[in-house]
């Protein structure tokens, strides 16, 4: 199952599962199925991500060009609200955002092209993320948006305070960004 938005380029996926009283068997990523979809990419990094509390926030990160990455994410454990930004200079859907709840449940994936931020909040305790990229990690890419920042204006689901890292949390508004991609 595919799933477009209203902005060009995130798609949310959710791949088949096969199940009987073993349990199931699911192909959660091939290339040629998302090459059909339009995604040709090369995944060259798988990363996982745990985070113990409610409310835990991450984001919205992203890299620079030339190491920009696209990002194939899902949960495999609990639900996390999920979060890409346009930061593509030029796209005319720039500065908006797209939203998906992704969860261990429903299955569902989340495709994120190179020139979008990322985050996402977490929706139950023990959340745990995976997501392959198609560009290795680049510290001296490495780069934030303000996750809560009102231009952008994200209603993140949150019954208290956010739970921030120290990066997160002095992370420029968007309003200081210059965008380096191009739509």
């Amino acid at each position: 199952m595919i799933s477009r938005f209203d902005i060009e380029g995130p798609l949310l996926l959710k791949p088949r599962r096969f199940e009987d009283a073993r349990g199931f068997f699911s192909e959660v990523w091939r290339e040629d199925w998302l090459a059909e979809m339009g995604v040709v990419t090369r995944f060259v990094q798988d990363n996982h991500s745990l985070s113990r509390a409610v409310g835990t926030v991450r984001g919205l990160h992203f890299q620079r060009p030339p190491s920009a990455q696209g990002k194939l994410v899902r949960c495999i454990r609990g639900a996390i609200f999920d979060v890409a930004v346009d930061l593509r200079r030029g796209s005319p859907s720039y500065g908006r955002f797209i939203t998906a709840e992704l969860s261990a449940e429903n299955w569902q994936q989340l495709w994120i092209p190179r020139g979008f931020a990322h985050g996402l909040c977490t929706l139950t305790a023990d959340a745990e993320v995976l997501y392959k990229v198609d560009a290795p990690y680049d510290a001296a890419a490495d780069a934030a948006i303000r996750w809560d920042d009102p231009q952008i204006g994200i209603a993140w689901p949150l019954a208290g305070a956010a739970l921030l890292s120290d990066k997160d949390r002095i992370a420029p508004p968007l309003a200081e960004f210059d965008p380096p991609e191009a739509w």
